[in-house]
């Protein structure tokens, strides 16, 4: 059993989207302590800016897919979600990406499973509206969602998160309707995981790590085109997808070098901004702050010669 991780991951973005769920999925892949189980490309908003077309899960799939040719592992089943979000609470969405939930949710395995979402929520809700019985047998850990009540936003954010916003019904499905036992990692929280291109380019210099630092610059000339300097950090705000699961304690595992709480689920508006009620009787564990000395040391060593 060892051989094969200690945990199962099943690992859902938008992979034709912001460059950090390629840094994630690369890490994921590198990570003996998981299983791979499957991958699932997952959509972006209509017309947004890193990908335009009406096919983003599709190509996310695509993308997923050579990254994991790079890595050699070819083992690792790819597939797309739905291209679209959900148009009502209760009216899934029948896609390859929700059915690798279902499939991995019901496995005859002991091991415990972690389905990691980058981006919107669309295959997960899809998947509990087709099968609620899943809830009890994974644990979703999301990359998402506003700051709680008493947490200063960053100047200028918006009050629908950028990866809830891709799918909002999909997160009131998932955060307000569902039973799924949910850990958050919302922006003040994702957005600690500043890397500078600098520490970047020294680590990263095998042939598959300079891969990724040059989509990077390659995004910083690309914005610098419409007259907007990002600086010279990066927020690789996936990559807590790997510290939480590949990077959880020997014994009693647990992520015990980062700190989270466990509140009262927010009640969301049609917007994915957060309403001033929440939901009673349900509560999202939500990490608040991330080892990312432990995640970045890893990822670097990891990609060494990689």
């Amino acid at each position: 059993m060892a051989e094969r991780g200690r945990l199962r991951v099943t690992s859902d973005n938008d992979y034709s989207g912001d460059p950090d769920g390629l840094f994630q999925l690369v890490h994921h892949a590198l990570s003996p302590s998981t299983e791979l189980v499957s991958v699932i490309g997952s959509h972006l908003r209509a017309g947004d800016g890193f990908d335009d077309s009406p096919t983003t899960a599709d190509n996310a799939a695509a993308l997923a897919s050579e990254y994991l040719g790079l890595l050699g592992r070819n083992d690792v089943p790819v597939v797309a979600g739905s291209n679209v979000a959900l148009t009502d609470r209760r009216t899934p969405i029948e896609s390859a990406g929700a059915r690798a939930i279902i499939e991995a949710a019901h496995a005859d395995d002991p091991r415990p499973l972690f389905v990691t979402l980058g981006a919107g929520l669309t295959e997960l809700a899809s998947a509990w509206l087709l099968d609620p019985t899943i809830a009890p047998k994974l644990t979703a850990v999301w990359i998402g969602g506003a700051e709680y009540p008493g947490v200063e936003s960053p100047p200028g954010a918006p009050a629908a998160e950028y990866n809830t916003a891709i799918d909002p019904i999909a997160a009131q499905v998932v955060l307000n309707d569902s039973d799924l036992h949910v850990w958050q990692v919302p922006r003040t929280s994702y957005r600690q995981t500043l890397a500078s291109y600098a520490e970047l380019r020294a680590n990263l210099t095998g042939p598959v790590g300079s891969r990724l630092v040059e989509v990077l610059e390659e995004l910083q000339a690309r914005v610098r085109g419409f007259g907007l300097d990002i600086g010279e950090t990066y927020i690789l705000g996936d990559s807590p997808l790997v510290l939480l699961t590949a990077l959880q304690s020997s014994f009693e595992a647990w992520p015990s070098s980062s700190e989270s709480s466990v509140l009262p689920a927010p009640a969301l508006n049609d917007d994915g901004s957060y309403s001033d009620a929440t939901v009673p009787g349900r509560t999202i564990r939500v990490w608040h702050r991330l080892d990312c000395a432990l995640m970045m040391r890893d990822l670097y060593a990891k990609l060494a010669g990689v």
